[in-house]
């Protein structure tokens, strides 16, 4: 079976992020299905915009590989390690528990701040970094696959704004009630669209912040 080229990140070898989305909709469609566990790994280099203008891209393209490798590796041939964008990448893990992946990524993270130097496989950069990670699992922290990765990125922020270089689960956010700052015709509508989509609103509005919040890098892929 060939292929599909378009869903192969170039510079890595490892799923993109269209791909990644294909297949977390059909991994989560399989879990819901089997009432199997499904847990997502979400990781990023920590001050990668430093390294990478201090030593130039070409360096910082060794390294985003090397990272890339070493995930996969340790991930096995059951999951699906994908670059998400960056120095970003997200890991699908069937039929499996988060706290197996917390082990498992923590080993990871481990590992790479205990190196000295990365290679692509053909260069070598000498360099010491650390990653910091966000898991998250279905069915224990969400349903679906948008809230799955809403859950994971949500954990990985925690450990930018706490101290980086460590991995932590998802965990239960405090919810805000809504406010006056939205006009009667929007709660009708947003009612409405609650309805026909068969989800709650407090789902829709987190989902419109959170593409509010990408739109202006303060979402999914900006952690820097």
């Amino acid at each position: 079976m060939s292929t599909d080229t378009s869903l192969i990140d170039k510079l890595t070898g490892l799923t993109n992020r269209k791909g990644f989305e294909e297949k977390l909709k059909a991994a989560i469609l399989r879990a819901q299905q089997t009432d199997r566990p499904l847990s997502l790994a979400f990781i990023d280099i920590d001050f990668f915009k430093r390294l990478n203008d201090s030593m130039g891209h070409e360096a910082g393209d060794v390294i985003i590989k090397a990272i890339g490798d070493t995930i996969q590796r340790a991930a096995g041939e059951n999951a699906i390690t994908c670059r998400y964008g960056g120095e970003e990448y997200t890991v699908i893990f069937p039929d499996t528990e988060r706290e197996q992946v917390f082990l498992l990524i923590e080993r990871v993270r481990a590992e790479i701040a205990s190196q000295k130097s990365f290679s692509d496989g053909k260069n070598k950069v000498n360099a010491q970094l650390t990653i910091s990670g966000g898991i998250s699992a279905f069915p224990i922290d969400a349903q679906d696959e948008y809230e799955l990765l809403r859950k994971a990125d949500q954990a990985l922020y925690k450990t930018k704004t706490t101290g980086r270089n460590k991995i932590l689960l998802a965990y239960e956010e405090k919810m805000a009630p809504k406010t006056s700052h939205y006009t009667l015709t929007q709660l009708e509508r947003l009612s409405e669209l609650a309805k026909e989509q068969g989800v709650g609103e407090a789902v829709l509005l987190r989902e419109a912040l959170d593409n509010l919040l990408s739109k202006y890098k303060h979402g999914f892929v900006s952690h820097k």
